[in-house]
């Protein structure tokens, strides 16, 4: 199933959706973050204690291939591997150069976000 998505501007917005999402129950395993900035991403992550998308999410080729792509192309294809469509990828992308930052949680049937 798709994964679940909110987009955001701001940081602190970020941790208290993370907080909510958590209060009903949500692991932290299943939530994500992802920004355009690998630095904001980390930090984010950090401060709410969420993941990011890595080689575990991706697999250690993609993670190689992602090394070499442009930006671009490594946030489309973090993207695809976790679960959207080329199409999804390529809009949220465009999301991400906006300057929002993503909010995900995978397996949102678990939790009923769907």
């Amino acid at each position: 199933m798709k994964p679940y998505i909110e987009e955001y501007q701001n940081e602190e917005r970020i941790e208290e959706a993370v907080n909510d999402l958590k209060n009903k129950g949500v692991k932290s395993d299943d939530v994500y973050v992802l920004s355009h900035d690998d630095e904001r991403t980390e930090r984010i992550s950090e401060k709410a204690e969420t993941n990011t998308i890595s080689s575990e999410e991706t697999g250690i080729s993609n993670a190689v291939g992602n090394f070499f792509n442009k930006k671009g192309d490594e946030l489309r294809n973090k993207l695809s591997e976790i679960g959207f469509s080329k199409t999804e990828a390529e809009t949220y992308e465009e999301k991400l150069d906006k300057g929002k930052v993503l909010l995900i949680v995978t397996n949102p049937e678990k939790y009923q976000l769907v």
